[in-house]
């Protein structure tokens, strides 16, 4: 089925021939209206929640609960704060299961990548987490045709989730994310644009170029816009570009992994792109670089991909079409706006 949205989440097409009728549809529409917990304790935050979130109907027997307990190492609920004790008691899970593949000693940040079909469960409820603070309308989730980002910050007592990532194992349309999550108490610190980064790190590491999943939400565009803006801005604001006599729009890709579309959008939304004898061309100077530079500031952490430990699933550039050395000769057969 098509994923829209949080795409861990499958949404289910309404009608009578997947089992709700009209009856069923409004009754599913009024439960997901209202929320069914109002706090989360997750590790040392009390966090308000935002939305229903289909966890198992034995967490809110009577319909909703004020307080949900989770375990913030192995992600586990507890209807009470005992029982919550009695896991811990037991848990020795200190980070989620999965391969660390980011560590940044300074920042004390580590990013770990889980495989949806290996830990299935950690997973699952990683979406039931993501979705309290997630609008968007679901009935059944599959998590096995993804991988999952999760990142953490580190201390002695160990890794504790400020948010996460997740990505199809192999996307036609070329997504590089699928759904981003940055948790409540943890934001206005630039994790968000963080990830983002991290997302285009692997994608350059692919060697090919990628995207979000569409439609974005309107924090999801305004964030990506701002990283769009950025990057593109430092990547023409580099003594080999500004000494060029002509930048193509394949140019900025290869050097920023970000689709093509998206280069377009951003250049257009930054006022460099001018019609000029009959044809669309960049137009950039070094004046209006810094101007614009001075608007996108970087705030917060940025991924550094010289710690980056990863090797990207190997797929045949001959069947995929979003691999840089793809797009690299069909540019050059077909040629490139300048």
């Amino acid at each position: 089925k098509r994923k829209t949205g949080v795409v861990e989440f499958v949404e289910e097409e309404y009608g009578e021939d997947n089992g709700m009728d009209e009856a069923s549809i409004r009754e599913h529409e009024e439960v997901t209206k209202v929320k069914n917990v109002n706090t989360l304790e997750l590790g040392r935050h009390l966090i308000d929640t935002w939305y229903f979130s289909p966890i198992p109907k034995e967490l809110y027997p009577e319909g909703g609960v004020p307080l949900l307990y989770m375990c913030e190492f192995s992600l586990d609920f507890f209807r009470t704060k005992r029982e919550l004790k009695r896991h811990y008691g037991k848990c020795k899970i200190r980070h989620p299961p999965g391969d660390e593949i980011y560590r940044d000693e300074e920042s004390r940040m580590a990013v770990f990548e889980l495989d949806g079909s290996k830990s299935k469960f950690y997973c699952q409820n990683l979406c039931y987490l993501a979705k309290f603070f997630l609008d968007h309308k679901t009935l059944h989730f599959d998590v096995d045709p993804f991988l999952f980002y999760v990142f953490c910050e580190f201390d002695e007592r160990g890794y504790h989730i400020f948010g996460f990532f997740s990505k199809e194992k192999f996307s036609e349309q070329g997504y590089n994310l699928a759904c981003i999550l940055t948790l409540p108490s943890y934001q206005r610190k630039g994790y968000g644009k963080f990830i983002i980064s991290f997302s285009y790190e692997l994608s350059k590491k692919e060697q090919k170029v990628g995207s979000p999943e569409k439609p974005l939400s309107d924090l999801g565009q305004i964030s990506y816009r701002s990283y769009w803006a950025r990057e593109l801005l430092l990547a023409l604001n580099t003594p080999e570009m500004l000494a060029a006599d002509n930048i193509s729009v394949m140019d900025l890709t290869k050097i920023t992994s970000i689709k093509t579309e998206d280069v377009i959008l951003t250049l257009n939304y930054l006022g460099l792109i001018k019609y000029l004898n009959g044809s669309h061309v960049i137009f950039v100077t070094p004046e209006m670089l810094k101007e614009k530079l001075s608007v996108f500031k970087q705030r917060g952490p940025r991924a550094r991909p010289e710690l980056i430990h990863w090797a990207p699933l190997v797929v045949d550039v001959k069947k995929d079409k979003w691999s840089l050395k793809s797009k690299t000769r069909a540019s050059t057969t077909n040629g490139e706006m300048n």
